[in-house]
Order: structure tokens, then C-alpha cells, then sequence
């Protein structure tokens, strides 16, 4: 059997491989914080057919003669590079402005992402589209470890403390992360419901929130971040979690060292580049063609030495 044939199957897997990370490139280019990926190869073993020879007083040194048997998949890497932020104007949108993952939870497992469209729920609890809590911080002067709507707490306009704490020289475990939940009403000193008009969240993830007359701290949103963002695994959904080559996240606040900013009423857009995408489609497509026209070829030599016996 000729080496080309499976030279040229090995060649049309692997370019099979790399149009369908194309084409999932192209499908999310709308997709909010999407992040592209790209495919690299690698040669396959090769045959050695005769080995290389030292030189000698007469004669020169001779190089080694190999056969290569294809190629294969080296690796399919993750860009994580900005991609552009757009304008939403919605109030529980929010973008990342450098270094940094949302940490959200269901309950059972933590994943991250960089896809800010969250939303609040019945109980105003900050979630994503598929209902995962957003986590971070909460003052533990306003809003209780659990949030009863029957039961708001009381308006405190005092100097926050925040529960856990997140600083620079401390950076929690991911399991001391609290829901953040930004209440529909709260008491004021006179035990009389105020609704939220409304709130914010500051650059460097501080949420505040309007009721009646008063402007109150309720907490503050959690980063993560990852010495391999890289090496994080797609989940679906926007989601990552960390793998081992990814490394344990480190949880810290927005705006500070080695965290990027938030920015409220902005979504990050996916970082595929169109352009880019349709060039490689183009390359890969040539390159499939090319392998095909490698098997049919062989197969003609192959017809052509049954063809010496008639």
C-alpha cells in the first residue's frame, strides 16, 4: 500500500477537524464574549528509509532519508484576547475591561465567564440566562446571609463591611463567594418599605442601590482569574471551568491588581474575525481538495501496477 494514501487521509481528517473549529468560529460571531479558537498541526512519525552516516577521511556525511506518514492535530487553542464592548444601556449588563472571569454557581459546581447578560429573578437574585448565581461580596450591615423578600432588611447608609472579605492580600476561597442578590425593597430606621428605584455597579464592582432617599452599599461582584486563561474548558453556555493545566482560579475584585474593570450597560462582543475566518475556510478547503487529489492519484498508480499483470 502506498504511504500517500494514508498521507492523504491522515491530511483530509485533520483539515476536517480545522473546518469545523472554522466553522464554529463563524457560527458564534454574534455570540456575547465568544471566544475563537484555531486549529495547528503536526507531522505524523516518519519512516526512516536509510539513516544519516558520520563523515569519514574520504567521503562526507550523508543526512537521513525519511518517508513522512501525515499529519495530525496539535493543538486547538483558545484566543483570549478583548473582544469589543457594545452598548446595551441595560442595567444588569455587564462587560469586563481586561483580565477576568464572572464566578457563577448553581449551587453545585462553579464555572466562569465573561459573558455579562445577566438578569435578576423573583427574589433579585443577580443570574445568568440559564439561572446560574452570580457571586461575589455583600455588606453585612444591609443584606442577610439569605434574602427572605418577606423579611427586608434595614437601610444602613454606614461605612460597609464586607462578608467575605476580598482584597489584594486576601483572596478567598471560591466556596466563601455569597450570591449577590440586590433587593426589591428594604426598611428604613422607621420600619417603613422603600422600594429600590435603582442602582449601579461602580468600575470596580461596588453595587449600589437607590431607596427613597438614600443611596446604599449592598455589596460587591467577584473576579476570577487564571495564571493559563487558556487552559480553561468550554462548557456551553459561555462557561468555562478550570482544568489542571488551566490552574486554580485566584478571586479578587474589579479594578484592582491584575483584575480588569466592569462596565455596566455594556456586553463583550466575540472576538472571531470574519475576515480571518474566511481566509482560513479558503486555505482549508484548498488543502482538503489537495489531499483528496493525493488518494485518487495514488489510486491511479495503484491501477496502473495491476494493470502490468493481463
Amino acid at each position: 500500500m502506498l504511504r500517500s494514501l494514508n498521507s492523504g487521509v491522515s491530511g483530509m481528517k485533520s483539515n476536517q477537524i480545522k473546518m469545523d473549529v472554522i466553522g464554529n468560529n463563524i457560527a458564534n460571531v454574534n455570540t456575547t464574549a465568544f471566544k475563537a479558537q484555531r486549529v495547528t498541526f503536526k507531522d505524523i512519525l516518519s519512516q526512516t528509509l536509510e539513516n544519516a552516516s558520520a563523515p569519514t577521511q574520504n567521503l562526507g556525511g550523508s543526512n537521513p532519508k525519511q518517508a513522512g506518514l501525515g499529519v495530525a492535530i496539535a493543538s486547538i487553542d483558545t484566543n483570549m484576547n478583548q473582544g469589543a464592548l457594545s452598548t446595551t444601556g441595560r442595567a444588569t449588563d455587564l462587560a469586563i475591561e481586561g483580565n477576568g472571569f464572572f464566578v457563577i454557581s448553581d449551587g453545585i459546581e462553579y464555572r466562569f465567564t465573561r459573558d455579562g447578560a445577566f438578569t435578576l429573578d423573583a427574589n433579585g437574585s443577580l443570574v445568568t440566562s440559564e439561572g446560574f448565581h452570580v457571586l461575589g461580596s455583600y455588606n453585612t450591615a444591609f443584606l442577610a446571609d439569605v434574602y427572605d423578600p418577606a423579611n427586608p432588611p434595614t437601610v444602613n447608609v454606614d461605612e460597609p463591611a464586607y462578608e467575605p472579605e476580598i482584597s489584594a492580600e486576601n483572596s478567598p476561597n471560591i466556596t466563601e463567594l455569597k450570591s449577590i442578590v440586590i433587593p426589591f425593597e428594604a426598611l428604613d430606621e422607621n420600619g417603613t418599605k422603600q422600594k429600590l428605584l435603582s442602582f449601579s455597579i461602580d468600575k470596580d464592582g461596588t453595587i449600589k442601590g437607590i431607596y427613597g432617599d438614600k443611596t446604599v452599599v449592598i455589596g460587591k461582584v467577584a473576579l476570577a482569574s487564571f495564571q493559563n486563561p487558556a487552559g480553561l474548558e468550554k462548557l456551553g453556555g459561555n462557561t468555562y471551568r478550570n482544568t489542571a493545566n488551566s490552574g486554580a482560579p485566584s478571586i479578587g475584585l474589579p479594578a484592582s491588581s491584575g483584575f480588569g474593570t466592569v462596565r455596566q450597560g455594556l456586553l463583550e462582543m466575540s472576538n472571531v474575525d470574519l475576515a480571518e475566518q474566511f481566509t482560513e475556510m479558503i486555505v482549508t478547503s484548498r488543502a482538503f481538495q489537495a489531499n483528496s487529489r493525493t488518494i485518487t492519484t495514488s489510486d491511479e498508480m495503484l491501477q496502473e501496477l495491476l494493470n502490468l499483470k493481463r
